[in-house]
């Protein structure tokens, strides 16, 4: 006598358990929902149609086998997709039938039966048709690969576990590997390098480079199209995920719940994270602290300013792949002058380049003193939160803590809000990033800081006087 659905189920799950990983088991298993067992056939529940697919894509096998053992030669199997209508978790489901069309024997099944196009939902950010083998661009850039990022001193550690972790994603304790850094010095480059080499050798490997910002605009997007089990499955199936730029997850708490339990996926399944940011994880601010923690169970590596030797490496290196023969001379007197970082090295060159095809002139020493001298006069400091807070607090003679302390005096509130008011105007961090570090405060404080300084602006001189003479030194 045949058992009931969830008995034949159980029996099914007990095999199933022995022969794949516990992970696996947990995350593709645990979930299904043995619906109804009708003459051989078992109808089980799964979460959403990219659950479905993957099942049918990867443990077809051990599916086949174990019902074949439990229901004998004639068993079926359908699934029961729940799909839900208005995006709420209390949404009252319905189902799609698989096989749409006539019931088939499990061991004549196709691998991966195809879907309707309006039973398709979104599975892939990138757009890619279809997921069945899951074809992801990598987003990567071929330029940025180890044979073009010149190693110094300023950034060997970074670069030994970065290649480390590329001929064995997921295999080293370097998981995830964070690279940290200012602005220009390489994070990006080194990032991608990483993917680069790892579809080189192992190109089987899902890689999929992503910066912060765009994972941040596909999750939202997955939210208000109801779609975002699919948007977490579909980076719960990489096998290494590059995530540029992380520290613009400040202050939006549902991305980062999202990417926590993506980071756990992942982290559990052996697969491998790659981070960058501009600050190491002690100094990230307005991130939740359980995925602080996770991003120290790696490691850290930062990217220092190159000294000179490494920038004119860098620059002997540009020359020679652009097939350009520049005296060595030249190309020490760029690299003694610009000092900041990377892009900015790269860009005087271009710049140079793009001056001497356009007047004819041959570059010469004193061609090059000429124009490197103006560039780096003209050259604007970049700021940040952090320089802006301390302009402002040295003109006022107010110390930075001060100003992060929750105090109401009108002198310490009024510094506060020029500090919100300079950093949205004059760098690109988001409102909760600068009111995360700016006091710990929320966006709409720093909203309510800004429209108070441009009130003020239009009413109070010497308020307007304050402004300007910041200004000032902020453009120094």
């Amino acid at each position: 006598m045949i058992s009931n659905h969830i008995e034949v189920w159980n029996k099914c799950l007990s095999i199933i358990k022995d022969n794949v990983p516990s992970i696996s088991f947990r995350t593709w298993f645990e979930p299904i929902v043995p619906i109804r067992l009708e003459e051989r056939v078992l109808t089980i529940q799964v979460p959403s149609p990219f659950f479905y697919e993957y099942l049918e894509e990867q443990y077809i096998d051990i599916l086949r086998k174990t019902l074949l053992k439990e229901l004998g030669p004639d068993a079926k199997l359908e699934y029961s997709v729940v799909m839900e209508q208005n995006g709420y978790s209390n949404a009252k489901p319905y189902t799609v039938k698989f096989p749409t069309q006539a019931k088939t024997a499990l061991k004549n099944r196709p691998l991966s039966m195809p879907l309707d196009e309006e039973e398709r939902t979104i599975k892939n950010p990138f757009v890619i048709p279809g997921i069945k083998k899951l074809h992801v661009d990598p987003q990567l850039n071929p330029d940025y690969c180890f044979a073009n990022f010149v190693e110094g001193d300023c950034n060997r550690l970074a670069r030994s576990a970065g290649y480390a972790v590329a001929q064995n994603p997921g295999g080293t304790a370097f998981n995830p590997l964070l690279i940290y850094g200012g602005s220009g010095l390489g994070k990006t480059h080194l990032a991608q390098a990483i993917g680069i080499e790892v579809k080189e050798k192992l190109p089987d490997k899902i890689v999929l480079y992503v910066n912060a910002n765009k994972f941040q605009t596909q999750f939202v997007e997955a939210t208000r199209n109801n779609n975002r089990n699919d948007f977490l499955h579909f980076y719960q199936m990489i096998d290494v995920l590059i995530i540029d730029d992380v520290q613009e997850f400040a202050g939006k708490e549902k991305t980062q719940d999202t990417f926590f339990h993506i980071f756990n996926h992942l982290h559990q399944s052996g697969k491998q994270l790659v981070l960058t940011s501009d600050k190491p994880p002690v100094e990230l601010k307005g991130m939740e602290q359980r995925l602080l923690s996770r991003f120290k169970w790696g490691l850290s590596a930062d990217l220092q300013v190159p000294d000179f030797e490494t920038r004119v490496a860098i620059l002997q290196k540009k020359v020679y792949t652009d097939g350009i023969h520049m005296a060595n001379e030249v190309l020490e007197y760029i690299a003694s002058q610009i000092t900041n970082n990377v892009r900015e090295l790269e860009g005087a060159l271009i710049s140079l380049l793009a001056q001497s095809t356009l007047n004819k002139k041959e570059i010469t020493l004193s061609l090059v003193r000429e124009m490197i001298d103006k560039l780096v006069k003209n050259t604007t400091r970049e700021l940040s939160i952090d320089y802006i807070q301390k302009v402002v607090s040295d003109y006022f003679n107010i110390p930075v803590d001060l100003m992060h302390s929750k105090t109401r005096k009108r002198e310490i509130v009024q510094a506060r809000q020029i500090s919100m008011y300079f950093s949205k105007s004059l760098t690109k961090s988001s409102l909760a990033l600068i009111g995360s570090q700016i006091g710990g405060k929320d966006h709409a404080t720093v909203l309510h800081a800004c429209k108070t300084v441009n009130n003020l602006l239009e009413t109070d001189k010497r308020f307007r006087l304050y402004l300007e003479e910041i200004e000032k030194k902020l453009k120094m």
